[in-house]
């Protein structure tokens, strides 16, 4: 492979940079535009305070770490709180001392309040539900604390963190539930705090706002105006601005005393946009951005107001740039400063006129202090390229870019299984060469000409007229033009096929699984002549009695015709169809295997937060035999777990390279990616190409726990709580205290939330809140999710065979199961269930204990595969768990009655001595992984 010269010089162009840009620990700064501050944490929210005047950055970490930080670069202090993210910080004096407070909104349910100098000096908690928002309001100059979240009401506290006023939101609240909803349907006249602020008055006073919604994907809320500790608001104001808002910022934007508030929305980049809302009319005015090259994604649009008078600006910050508005907000005049980083928040001091940007959103760890006075801060924004992770993910990244030139495939390991990629392109230099050179001299990875239809077919076309559905009957997908005849169709998508091994497109969505009539579907099907088809259904999701008319007019039809013809289903669903869902009894032709050479089970995994479970799911899938191969994406929304936040705009998809490896590592073939830096990714089919990468077969993985979790037909209320993910308004103490689930807080109001101690998430996976677990650490082993295997519930004549015909020999005499309904514990003859609250003891120890049966256990803070590649080795793959919060790992390896006599990186060609050692410690390096070959004295 040549060398990459793209992504080298954006490597020693950031070198260069950073001797310009100020990075420094300690010293006083230079006096330049923009100075950034290494802090080693990766910075998602930042806010100032002051200390008898002088004012300091207090940072919030991606794990809830606060810390106080000088203008100078110095770390003065550092609380780890809770151990969870912290999804709002307010800091203001409320004893009169002259320093202010820091209050802090944690996902734990407690707000924190600590003194300047970082001590802990009260906490408040009434639930488990995040706490996510909070601000400091004044009564006749008497200080209140006013926080609020997933539970539906806000607190008024005094100074001391106790409580003085609870109001609950059903008490004034006007949000309607809009949409049609299946099943559970949230409360209406209900929401919960999306922001709380203060709106200081002309006159001295202050006004307490409150943006309420219930819905944190498509609501953009009302606005409530209360006076202090009123029962009622005075005014009530539905915001205009679309979507959901992902910024609430007070300022006097015209600067005539009065404050107005800048509403920025959360959003895809088609949609961006903000509002400047005014409190004495209630009027907002709306400014939709359209923004030249702003690539596709999700992001927060944020304003701050810089300068004054004749010199004033809104300064709005949104993926990789910043606008510069005049006061009139005449979006034509707006100057645009773009630079290759996106940050996760920005934040005025008002003590100094300072704009404070976030880390990195591609895992950085420093701040960035922008002087706007200086002439230099614009040139020097377009150019930033920050120090710290940022740089040690270049770095990482190109030792194993040149690790690979020099890799030789492993004598005893065969040669690749295909792994397809389904939707890449290729438009630079680097990636056109690397594609080309792949589709040359190897056969994997596969590229699938990738074909996005705008338009589909006309319904009169096949006489839709006639299907004897209504609801699919009249099921239109709105971003499509249904105008094509079929043999439009044909001649369209036929022509992918010409110079390529083969075609992945849509062939309907949950909106509208009928975008083409079953029989042109066969028909294209019969053009690609054996060529690899892949129909992609995104969404597939029903649980009325309508969908099983889908099921048996479509989609098992047209897996019947698909079979032998090289053609596959790639179902991309959400939430936990695969652990739930699919175990439903309109599914049983899928989880037969009766199509297990057409089905590819895969996922989007936006909007959620269970992540480690739908990679679980997929698994069982796949080793029970109902599918042979399974699926990934990587997206940019994939970290858009909550929408009101949408901190989706990475310009470095180091996070979908590790989740790819993982996955991959994990025997995935089937991957339906969106493109950010191809130069970027052309590592990964690098990796594939050589054989770097192993792509197991599921008979050869050996990092499954023994022990499996049996799913039977699932329980409603389970189906309905994984499926219910963007209202934010279920939250019922009383039910959740009554009903301990083995799979639970899955819901919209859970975002960032710790687990419970008996979920599966905590006891086998290993993680502890609901966020991106992408890269869970399983320390014990995945423990797959599956069909029952024994007992009254199994069903042992399906096509699929069974778990262990699919697994490595050894785990036919040492698997253990427990069955499921994702609620409850069920016995094997189906009669009793047991609570999740105090049975999953039982099971996780029985997980603890089957570990040590493993050849190789890893723990630490890294994802990990073991698959066996001959007699005599193991294949062992280490990655860096951080998603987007990536950091140096150190993995500690145990072998469990086996003995290696070699251990080896097999890129790096490191090597770790094996000799009378039970246990080794290898570490991975910061937003990097690493491939190990164990070779072991004698044959496992």
């Amino acid at each position: 492979m040549k060398i990459k010269l793209t992504f080298l010089s954006f490597l020693l162009f950031g070198i260069t940079i950073v001797g310009t840009i100020n990075s420094y620990a300690n010293g006083t700064p230079p006096s330049k535009g923009i100075f950034s501050i290494e802090t080693g944490y990766t910075i998602t929210k930042v806010r100032t305070a002051l200390d008898k005047k002088k004012s300091f950055v207090v940072a919030s970490s991606y794990e809830g770490t606060l810390l106080g930080i000088s203008y100078e670069g110095k770390i003065l202090w550092k609380n780890a709180l809770s151990g969870f993210m912290n999804q709002d910080i307010w800091c203001q004096d409320i004893t009169g001392d002259g320093k202010d407070e820091i209050l802090a909104a944690n996902s734990d349910g407690t707000l924190y309040c600590l003194n300047a100098d970082g001590k802990l000096i009260w906490q408040f908690k009434k639930d488990d539900t995040p706490m996510y928002a909070v601000c400091v309001v004044k009564k006749d100059k008497v200080p209140y604390v006013v926080c609020g979240g997933f539970d539906k009401s806000i607190y008024y506290l005094n100074a001391d963190g106790k409580e003085v006023k609870q109001l609950k939101s059903k008490s004034y609240s006007i949000e309607k539930n809009s949409g049609k909803l299946e099943g559970k349907i949230p409360e209406n006249n209900t929401h919960t705090p999306n922001f709380i602020r203060s709106i200081p008055q002309a006159d001295g006073s202050e006004v307490l706002a409150i943006l309420g919604t219930n819905n944190h994907m498509s609501s953009s809320g009302t606005i409530y105006l209360f006076k202090p500790l009123e029962d009622q608001p005075f005014r009530k104001d539905k915001v205009t601005v679309p979507r959901s808002m992902g910024d609430f910022k007070v300022m006097d934007l015209n600067e005539d005393g009065e404050n107005e508030v800048f509403l920025g929305n959360s959003v895809h980049t088609s949609d961006t946009g903000y509002g400047i809302y005014y409190p004495k009319t209630g009027n907002t005015k709306v400014v939709k951005i359209k923004s030249k090259d702003l690539d596709t994604g999700y992001l927060i649009v944020q304003g701050e107001k810089i300068g004054a008078g004749k010199n004033s600006q809104l300064l709005v910050l949104m993926g990789d740039r910043i606008l510069l508005v005049n006061p009139n907000l005449d979006m034509k005049k707006a100057e645009t400063l773009v630079s290759k980083h996106a940050f996760n928040d920005v934040w005025k001091d008002p003590s100094t006129g300072k704009i404070i940007l976030a880390s990195d959103q591609s895992g950085g760890s420093c701040i960035h202090i922008i002087d706007t006075e200086e002439a230099n801060w614009k040139k020097e924004y377009i150019n930033i390229n920050p120090p710290g992770k940022i740089q040690s993910i270049l770095k990482n990244t190109e030792v194993i870019v040149e690790s690979i030139k020099k890799f030789k495939p492993l004598a005893w390991e065969r040669k690749p299984l295909p792994v397809y990629f389904m939707s890449e392109n290729f438009k630079t230099p680097l990636a056109i060469s690397v594609s080309d050179n792949i589709k040359k001299n190897f056969s994997s990875p596969v590229f699938l000409n990738s074909k996005h239809m705008t338009q589909v077919q006309s319904p009169e076309s096949w006489n839709r007229d006639a299907m004897t559905n209504e609801k699919y009957r009249n099921k239109r997908d709105r971003r499509k033009k249904y105008n094509l005849s079929q043999q439009e169709v044909l001649d369209i998508l036929g022509k992918e096929y010409i110079n390529s091994p083969g075609l992945a497109t849509w062939g309907g969505h949950g909106n509208d699984p009928y975008f083409y009539s079953l029989q042109t579907t066969e028909k294209l099907i019969d053009i690609a002549a054996g060529k690899k088809t892949v129909l992609i259904y995104p969404e597939l999701e029903d649980h009325t009695d309508d969908f099983q008319f889908v099921l048996n007019d479509l989609i098992n039809p047209l897996a019947k015709y698909s079979q032998g013809k090289n053609t596959n289903l790639f179902l991309r669903t959400k939430n936990i169809f695969w652990l739930g869902s699919i175990y439903k009894p309109e599914w049983k032709n899928f989880m037969s295997g009766e199509y297990a050479d057409v089905f590819v089970p895969s996922m989007e995994e936006t909007t959620d937060k269970i992540m480690e479970l739908s990679l679980s799911g997929r698994l069982g899938i796949w080793t029970s035999g109902a599918t042979n191969s399974w699926g990934s994406r990587a997206v940019r929304d994939n970290t858009s777990f909550d929408r009101q936040r949408q901190v989706s705009y990475q310009t470095i998809p180091n996070h979908y390279l590790r989740m790819l490896v993982y996955h991959i590592s994990y025997g995935a073939t089937y991957l339906d990616n969106f493109p950010i830096d191809q130069d970027y990714m052309s590592v990964l089919w690098d990796l594939i190409a050589k054989g770097a990468l192993y792509v197991p077969k599921s008979e050869e993985i050996l990092s499954f726990s023994p022990v499996h979790l049996a799913m039977t037909e699932p329980n409603e209320n389970f189906i309905q709580e994984g499926g219910n993910n963007k209202y934010t308004t279920f939250f019922d103490k009383k039910y959740e205290d009554e009903n301990p689930a083995v799979f639970s807080r899955m819901t919209g109001c859970w975002p960032g939330a710790q687990v419970t101690p008996w979920d599966f998430s905590r006891y086998a996976a290993g993680v502890t809140d609901r966020r991106l677990n992408f890269l869970a650490p399983y320390k014990n082993g995945m423990v797959l999710i599956v069909p029952p295997q024994k007992g009254a519930l199994a069903k042992t004549d399906e096509p699929r065979g069974k778990l262990t015909d699919h697994l490595h020999p050894f785990y036919k005499n040492n698997i253990k199961e427990y069955i499921t309904d994702g609620k409850d514990y069920i016995s094997a003859d189906g009669k009793e269930k047991y609570p999740a609250n105090n049975y999953y003891k039982g099971i996780e120890k029985d997980i603890n204990e089957s570990a040590k049966l493993l050849p190789i256990t890893v723990s630490g803070e890294v994802a990990w595969v073991v698959a066996q590649t001959a007699p005599t080795h193991l294949r062992l793959t280490i990655i860096d768990s951080g998603y987007i919060n990536p950091a140096e790992r150190l993995a500690n390896i145990s072998f469990n009655g086996v003995k290696p006599v070699k251990i080896t990186d097999v890129l790096t060609g490191e090597k770790w001595d094996a000799k009378n050692t039970a246990s080794v410690k290898i570490d991975v390096p910061l937003g990097s992984f690493r491939f190990i070959d164990v070779e072991l004295e004698k044959a496992f």
